[in-house]
């Protein structure tokens, strides 16, 4: 039971380390074409020429090391946690469509989930006493 975490926080790093090394090295296929004046369309117009999407994705990066590595993991989860709910809130409110059943998408989700659920006696120090 002690290797469970490692090997969920290896699966965990090297999705976000893989997605988001794919934003700039172009290894992997890109997702169908969102429709033209969609909200998802609209959304993503917005933020990749702005730089925001190249800024999430150097986060993810950082992460999914910091995750992988067991003394560095529960700073990964932190800086992870706020981009699994991100990826969350977009795929609910904007791309809607059930996207959110998509195995990549759950994956992450479980995994973070299970991760801050196996650490959760270091993560309750952080809301006080």
């Amino acid at each position: 039971m002690k290797k469970l975490p490692c090997i969920a926080a290896i699966l965990l790093g090297l999705s976000f380390i893989t997605f988001g090394l794919n934003y700039f090295l172009k290894f992997m296929p890109a997702g169908g074409a969102m429709p033209e004046g969609s909200p998802a369309a609209l959304f993503f117009a917005a933020i990749v020429p702005t730089g925001f999407l190249a800024c999430v994705k150097i986060l993810e990066i950082t992460g999914g090391i910091l995750v992988a590595i067991p003394k560095t993991r529960n700073i990964g989860l932190l800086v992870l946690g706020p981009i699994v709910l991100n990826i969350l809130a977009i795929k609910v409110f904007i791309i809607g469509g059930g996207s959110v059943l998509q195995p990549p998408v759950i994956l992450i989700s479980v995994l973070s989930a299970y991760l801050l659920f196996a650490a959760k006696d270091k993560f309750l120090g952080l809301l006080g006493e």
